[in-house]
């Protein structure tokens, strides 16, 4: 019986157009892939940098393997924090200008750590309503009343923080929307945030290593200072080319959360590895303006491109660029006709987004040339 339901319940996903599918690449992490011997160019990788696959990183990687093992042996609080995950973190603190840096294995493990150790049953948490998933679920995790502000509205924000008697404020919002690609109002937060003496929790997972002076991300982007409320969520998958994620923050903060973030005491600490890449990902980043100025140009270039079709482009100003198409099967069928011809765009479906606004979701990389670009403008035109 129990097994019926839940071959029901794919069918049904297929039947509505909402089952993912994997694919499994042959090649390396780049904008040349290969499926199912099937050669591609792919704007799906989060690799925004193109750091992924550099001499510099794999050397580290190499060189941390014959120093350091490949493992950690235990989680950071018993005897797995290895000399060069205390380097990375003090590196992670001086780079994005805050006392401290925590590393967590991923960023989805970060965010769910944070938001239970700081507010539980008697306290409320304010959250944009476009917030990704990991954050949605740290928030239920918690404990606290939830409160979900229309997206990027700080005048809805502000009357909900006006009204609220919890015993703790938290405000939680991503800082680039993973689906929208636009940014939160960090600013307004922030004096919110110090208004109603909240805490405010940024997840910045697609602008650290992108926005900012040197790639110092979003808070960096703003120019807003390493406030005391303030913690600073980034990964170090997606820009930073390798994996994990850190927080940084106050120093009285990351001693609090070393203490009480579950997802950070009750795992084993990732590969020192990892760390010693990473280093280099950060010297990679602070020196990555060509890398970054590539990057906005060949956004600029999809952009202009895509200029007057019938489908939607959202106002993004990051890497991440959604094709608002709106229904699933359409969706699904564009998507289709492009990886025929070669190019890979995943679409984005409910419940990742909204009912009626299913996407192509564009992500541009420094790694991707103006040919490769300019291919997928001329072939979604065609198919508009």
């Amino acid at each position: 019986m129990i097994w019926e339901e839940l071959q029901s319940e794919l069918a049904a996903l297929q039947r509505d157009g909402l089952r993912r599918n994997r694919r499994t690449l042959s090649v390396p992490c780049g904008p040349q892939a290969r499926v199912d011997e099937r050669p591609l160019i792919s704007f799906c990788s989060n690799d925004y940098l193109g750091l992924a696959n550099d001499p510099a990183l794999i050397e580290a990687a190499c060189a941390g393997a014959r120093a350091w093992g490949v493992g950690s042996g235990a989680s950071h609080l018993v005897s797995g924090h290895l000399a060069p995950h205390a380097a990375l973190e003090q590196k992670l603190a001086d780079f994005t200008g805050f006392a401290r840096a925590l590393l967590f294995s991923t960023g989805y493990m970060a965010n769910l750590g944070i938001v239970p150790a700081l507010v539980g049953r008697r306290d409320a948490v304010f959250a944009d309503r476009l917030n990704h998933a990991s954050l949605i679920d740290a928030v239920q995790l918690s404990r606290a009343d939830s409160q979900r502000y229309p997206h990027g509205d700080l005048a809805a924000l502000e009357r909900m923080l006006a009204n609220s008697r919890a015993r703790r404020k938290l405000i939680l919002s991503d800082a680039v929307f993973s689906m929208d690609g636009d940014l939160a109002p960090l600013p307004g937060l922030l004096e919110l945030a110090e208004r109603f003496d909240a805490w405010l929790v940024i997840d910045d997972a697609h602008g650290f290593g992108v926005l900012g002076a040197q790639g110092r991300g979003s808070i960096a982007h703003f120019q807003l200072p390493a406030a005391r409320r303030l913690l600073y969520m980034g990964t170090l998958g997606k820009a930073a080319g390798a994996a994990g994620a850190f927080v940084a923050a106050d120093t009285t903060v990351i001693d609090w959360l070393e203490q009480r973030a579950r997802s950070y005491i009750f795992t084993t600490a990732a590969s020192p590895v990892i760390a010693c890449a990473l280093a280099a990902s950060l010297d990679a980043i602070a020196a990555g303006d060509a890398r970054r100025t590539r990057l906005w140009q060949l956004t600029a270039q999809l952009r202009n491109g895509l200029a007057g079709t019938r489908w939607r482009l959202l106002p993004s100003p990051t890497a991440i660029q959604p094709v608002i198409i709106g229904d699933n099967h359409e969706t699904l069928r564009v998507a289709s006709a492009l990886y025929e011809r070669g190019l890979w765009v995943p679409a984005i479906r409910p419940p990742t987004v909204a009912k009626g606004s299913a996407r192509l979701r564009v992500s541009l990389t420094a790694s991707h040339d103006r040919a490769q670009v300019a291919r997928l403008v001329d072939v979604l035109r065609e198919l508009a």
